[in-house]
């Protein structure tokens, strides 16, 4: 019987260029989807999640072209681009066998249109890589966490143009070649499937501007670009090293349905299938046949062609990545009494606690979910984001006392673990997040994941110094003894 942790498991934790570097104009940067999406102030915010499925074309305009106008936080991330070193410094000293991070497209290629890389955007992922390896960091590396040119958004309209493939496996090619003896574990996309509740956060899509008959259509089609991308790249990339382990990304929506009613369960099993179908295509190389009457009930057509189908066929990823932070209710008709998640709202479950955020916290969920994944595809599974976001408060003394993330995280290891005694492979886990970040959904620094505090406000004030919290010695612990210790 299996009793714990394999000896090689990788703990990590991790980042995303977009929320954590800063430098949005150095180093021949160019500009980023998200450098363009402001900081609104709560009260201001339709949707606390999906802030940027309203971007208008006017406001994405004003925004690019005004250049440091107004308050940009992902410009400024945690100011990462200058301080990387003293970083992954505490990231060795926390004792991260595996760092998770992402590189920006438009660092590398600054408009992402241009044949030729930028040179000073190389040699800087190369300076990060190589500081990892100084404390023998397993780098894994996603190519696009929300990441696409601005100039690809505005001139293709990002994903759901077919030319955006050529764009991106050029990119894609470019760093596969260059950090081939830094890196083994690349994540093509973050999250595949946020393009369905943000068509510009997954794909960068303007909705004003789409070509296709609705946005159903052009949401599913800049997907099925994302995927045929995908396989191109998994084929470069066995060409050119047989080391690479290729993965896949979903947000995993773990959900139950809310009563015994057969219609709850259904439409349990509908969103079920909806979150998996990323996984389908991705793992087994082909579309389901459930998403053939979606697509006819949804109004939704694109063109797939045979030979489509054989190159999805014949590129699948290596191992499942997914972060996961709650689960889900599902009900056939709602009550009008909502909970808010990661990507979506649900029906309130009452048999669990909420964060301050009012997500839901459950870790048995997490158990629940890496069983169903790996017994449904039996390839490896990789916990891409696990953690809780929360108002840390930094005392005089420079000391963070989140005893609430702590017991978060030592709930969902704990789960974690009892997956692998049922026979999961699990070879790795990457906290959200290593340091404080720009949060993804509500552009702000408060609501806060890092093991490490970032002096920084919304606003850009602060001294940026970095402190260690108290989840940052407990991690360290749990690391050292390889899970034990909880």
């Amino acid at each position: 019987m299996i009793t714990g942790f394999p000896n090689d498991f990788l703990w990590g934790a991790a980042t995303a260029a977009n929320q954590v570097e800063g430098g949005y104009n150095e180093g021949g940067k160019g500009l980023s989807s998200f450098d363009v999406v402001p900081y609104y102030e709560p009260e201001n915010r339709k949707n606390l999640k999906v802030l940027t499925s309203d971007l208008t074309v006017e406001d994405f305009r004003k925004n690019k072209i005004g250049g440091a106008k107004g308050n940009f936080p992902k410009r400024r991330g945690s100011d990462f681009y200058h301080q990387y070193k003293e970083d992954i410094k505490l990231f060795g000293e926390l004792g991260l066998k595996v760092y998770r991070l992402s590189i920006s497209w438009a660092r590398i290629f600054p408009d992402g249109l241009s044949a030729e890389p930028n040179k000073e955007g190389l040699e800087f992922y190369k300076n990060v890589f190589s500081e990892c390896k100084k404390y023998g960091m397993e780098p894994l590396v996603t190519m696009s966490h929300y990441e696409i040119p601005v100039d690809i958004v505005d001139q293709l309209n990002g994903w759901e143009s077919k030319e955006t493939i050529y764009h991106f496996v050029r990119y894609a090619n470019v760093i596969l070649n260059e950090f081939k003896n830094d890196v083994t574990y690349w994540i093509i996309f973050n999250e595949l499937n946020m393009t369905v509740f943000s068509p510009y956060t997954g794909a960068g899509i303007l909705q004003e501007r789409i070509v296709s008959k609705n946005i159903e259509t052009a949401k599913y089609k800049a997907i099925h670009h994302q995927f045929l991308a995908a396989a191109n790249v998994t084929s470069i990339a066995r060409s050119i090293s047989p080391k690479f382990k290729i993965g896949c990304m979903i947000a995993r929506l773990e959900n139950y349905a809310a009563t015994c009613r057969p219609e709850d369960q259904f439409s349990a099993l509908l969103d079920d299938q909806l979150n998996c179908f990323f996984l389908d295509v991705s793992v087994r190389g082909k579309y389901p046949g459930y998403m053939t009457r979606f697509f006819a009930e949804h109004d939704i057509e694109f063109e797939i062609t045979e030979e489509e189908k054989r190159l999805l066929a014949s590129n699948t990823s290596d191992f499942i990545s997914f972060s996961f932070y709650n689960t889900y209710v599902a009900k056939y008709d709602d009550t009008g009494t909502r909970v808010s998640g990661n990507l979506v709202d649900s029906e309130p479950n009452p048999y669990v606690k909420t964060t301050e955020w009012n997500w839901p916290i459950d870790p048995l969920g997490f158990r629940i979910t890496l069983n169903r994944l790996y017994d449904k595809y039996q390839v490896p599974l990789f916990v891409a984001e696990n953690g809780l976001g929360a108002n840390d408060k930094l005392e005089e003394s420079g000391s963070v006392h989140d005893t609430y993330r702590i017991e978060y995280l030592r709930e969902h290891i704990a789960a974690m673990k009892e997956a692998v005694k049922d026979g999961v492979e699990i070879f790795g886990y990457t906290v959200w997040t290593a340091i404080d970040l720009v949060s993804c959904g509500t552009n702000e620094m408060s609501k806060r994941y890092g093991f490490i505090y970032v002096d920084a406000d919304n606003y850009g004030n602060g001294s940026y110094n970095r402190f260690k919290k108290d989840s940052f010695a407990w991690y360290q612990k749990v690391i050292k003894s390889n899970g034990e210790i909880l």
